[in-house]
């Protein structure tokens, strides 16, 4: 783990099998459709999941249309169990390589997600970096979980 940046430490509880939660992660539709925080939407442009692919995409404010595109390498991909992927952001601003680890652990008949984001650049506060975290995983439970989504 790298001491590079700020880093966020998410865990969640959802109401599905882990296969489920990982295909909302590696389907390029529902991905955009749960990852963005609200008041955003996202564009996939390229998505590759497995070890050495890549992925691209972009999150774009729904009140201003100012977008922030990023990008960056699947490190490693365990089918059901793991992804780690580098975030690397177009703005110049924004600079340095987050990493993100998901782990997704079978705990019944739901599944145990813990995400960990390091390196993410002092020009986004970590309170707004949990915020948008906290919406993106309330929007992936509503399509895991089977319920209306957002």
């Amino acid at each position: 783990m790298s001491d590079k940046g700020n880093n966020v430490r998410l865990h969640r509880v959802l109401r599905a099998s882990p296969e489920m939660v990982y295909k909302a992660f590696v389907t390029p539709d529902a991905y955009a459709r749960w990852i963005p925080p609200r008041g955003y939407t996202a564009q996939i442009e390229e998505m590759d999941v497995r070890q050495g692919g890549r992925y691209r995409m972009s999150f774009t404010a729904f009140a201003t249309g100012q977008a922030h595109h990023f990008g960056g390498e699947y490190l490693e991909v365990v089918a059901n169990k793991r992804l780690v992927m580098t975030d690397r952001f177009d703005d110049p601003n924004l600079t340095g390589e987050m990493i993100t680890s998901v782990e997704l652990t079978p705990a019944g008949n739901r599944t145990e997600v813990h995400i960990v984001q390091e390196g993410i650049p002092d020009l986004i506060p970590l309170d707004d970096c949990y915020l948008g975290w906290q919406d993106s995983l309330m929007f992936l439970a509503l399509m895991v979980e089977g319920h209306a989504s957002h």
